[in-house]
């Protein structure tokens, strides 16, 4: 068996402060008092220092959260498929309200966003167990078992892949039989500088939304003179919408894996990280798993795949529940045990990443392409999708179809096409990459998917998620989570997110409540340039991409929703909220 990474690689002691809180958090239900003291005087940081890390994330708690803890997903997805119904369900059965623990202390009753489950709504993770498609009956079956004290990993549910469509003719990149070592053999047969080639020749770029030539990236951290280097895998999948990460670590993690070696392989690397979302613990043990198998073969610790002097490993840091962190500067402060706020761009991480030394940050998506594309070759990849942007794309899609789950479509397809894929019922609203993504009508059915931004025909880069909407749904209660999404993960270090996210959020209750005139969907628009213009981070700086595309191209339904007596007296009564809590609580 290789050596393990301790021998290759010894961290500074302050890294394992978010394991240590993980390990406080599962083991009492919350960070006590004395272990803020602790922890203080173990990392050599004042109380005040490791509160500040602690208050960060959504799932350290400084007050018990029961001995389940359950955390019912409200995206707009799950909204729309009835999670309220869920959360009332909940609410009855454990006698805990939403927000707090029950009087017996057994159950805690939590709200969180899109938990990576959109094809399987309504869903909610039990102590981090998953637990899909609920309706009242099987909430009231769940807790019942668990008052007569079934274990929660014995009753969770497995969720499906959901892998709906693949290309034709088994010409699927992501889901081919991958032999356990055959790409980093045949990235050895070619040299680090023929890896390299062999990524821009394929014209791979990040999957994670950014499209930055993949090439480029590793080159750069190649050429660096500073050691050690690092790789890090960002599967902080947080995205409202998205899932294919979670198919590809649940499905293929051999692909990931392999992709990560790869890389350390060609910028010379000695040390590997997946940095798992929260929300994704419950594959930690199949990840785990798989390392442990490539430990036994040879292929992790020393002398990977018997190459003589590459010493690399991998280790996985579980996030804790924060967006940001998938921007790439913030999961590498996450990743040191601090908070993670994104850093002032004075250095790209293959310059001074992981412990301000060079690092390669790409996504779940990107590493299995590697390990893919080496596997069968340039030529084979280039047959695949169009010109100028070859390859294949995995797509989340939910919401009003009648097949929500994963699609790898080769690039070049249209979103007619995919949207008949998955059966859209009366799509009228598509959301493309999540709620900072781009919003698009179905007057648009016939734009491509792809990497091209041409002037004549402007294609559609897709992060990785297609939410469909139908006619009926409400475009501004759409508009409106997202923007209660985003000022919830805003990690308030900047002012344009901070208080540009609150107001977008107030302007638009406005609108929903029929006040709003002219000038407030003005001041919508300028707001929303203000943030994309100056905020520190991706997230303020697309926090308002839909709001604002919205604006123009639905401009008829917006000037419907406006006070057009502008005397401020029309507010709606909603009937339906005035008695939701009688309706709910009434004997």
């Amino acid at each position: 068996m290789a050596e393990t990474i301790q021998t290759i690689f010894t961290e500074p002691a302050h890294t394992q402060m978010m394991n240590r809180l993980w390990d406080l958090q599962l083991l009492n239900g919350y960070i006590r008092d004395e272990d803020i003291t602790q922890l203080a005087s173990l990392f050599g940081l004042s109380e005040i220092e490791v509160e500040g890390v602690v208050s960060f994330y959504h799932f350290f708690h400084r007050q018990p959260t029961g001995k389940y803890t359950i955390y019912v997903n409200n995206s707009i997805v799950a909204d729309h498929k009835g999670c309220q119904r869920i959360i009332e369900t909940f609410e009855r059965e454990t006698g805990a309200r939403l927000g707090s623990v029950d009087r017996s202390g057994m159950f805690g009753l939590f709200e969180t966003p899109c938990i990576g489950l959109s094809d399987q709504e309504p869903s909610a993770l039990i102590n981090f167990y998953p637990f899909t498609q609920l309706n009242a009956m099987k909430v009231k079956d769940i807790v019942g078992r668990l008052k007569a004290g079934v274990d929660v990993a014995d009753i969770c549910d497995q969720p499906q892949d959901n892998i709906r469509f693949t290309p034709a003719d088994n010409k699927t990149l992501f889901f081919r039989h991958l032999e356990a070592g055959a790409s980093i053999t045949k990235a050895q047969a070619l040299s680090p500088d023929g890896v390299i080639d062999a990524l821009k020749i394929s014209e791979l770029a990040g999957r994670g939304g950014a499209y930055f030539p993949t090439w480029k990236k590793w080159q750069a951290a190649k050429e660096q003179g500073a050691s050690p280097k690092f790789v890090v895998c960002n599967a902080d999948e947080g995205e409202p919408g998205t899932f294919k990460d979670r198919v590809l670590m649940n499905a293929c993690p051999h692909s990931l894996i392999e992709g990560m070696i790869i890389c350390a392989y060609t910028i010379g690397a000695s040390m590997g990280f997946i940095y798992l979302r929260g929300k994704y613990r419950w594959l930690l043990p199949r990840l785990e798993a798989t390392l442990a198998d490539y430990r036994k073969m040879g292929l992790l610790g020393k002398n990977c795949n018997r190459i003589e002097g590459f010493d690399f490993d991998i280790r996985i840091q579980m996030g804790a529940g924060s967006y940001v962190c998938g921007e790439e500067t913030a999961l590498l402060e996450s990743l040191e045990g601090k908070r993670g706020e994104p850093r002032t761009k004075w250095f790209f991480p293959v310059e001074k990443g992981y412990l301000q030394l060079p690092t390669v940050v790409n996504n779940v998506e990107t590493f299995c392409a590697v390990a893919q594309i080496l596997d069968i070759g340039t030529d084979a990849y280039l047959k695949l999708g169009i010109p100028g942007s070859a390859g294949t794309k995995l797509i989340s899609v939910s919401g009003d179809c009648k097949l929500p789950g994963l699609y790898e479509i080769e690039w070049g397809m249209t979103v007619a096409e995919l949207l008949e894929l998955c059966e859209a019922e009366n799509p009228y609203y598509i959301q493309v990459s999540g709620p900072s993504g781009e919003c698009i009508s179905i007057k648009e059915k016939f734009r491509r998917i792809s990497m091209l931004d041409l002037l004549a025909r402007k294609d559609i880069r897709c992060g990785g998620s297609f939410m469909v909407f139908n006619k009926d749904r409400d475009l501004v209660k759409v508009l409106l989570n997202f923007a209660a999404f985003f000022k919830q993960e805003s990690c308030g270090i900047c002012t344009p997110c901070r208080a540009g996210n609150f107001i977008i959020q107030r302007k638009l209750e406005r609108l929903d409540n029929g006040l709003a005139i002219e000038e407030d969907l003005k001041e919508l628009k300028t707001w929303g340039e203000i943030m994309k213009t100056t905020s520190r981070c991706g997230l303020g700086k697309t926090a308002t991409n839909s709001l604002i595309l919205a604006m123009d191209k639905f401009r008829d339904y917006f000037g419907e929703k406006l006070d057009k007596s502008y005397n401020g007296q029309s507010m709606k009564f909603d009937m339906e909220a005035a008695t939701r809590e009688y309706e709910t609580y009434k004997k």
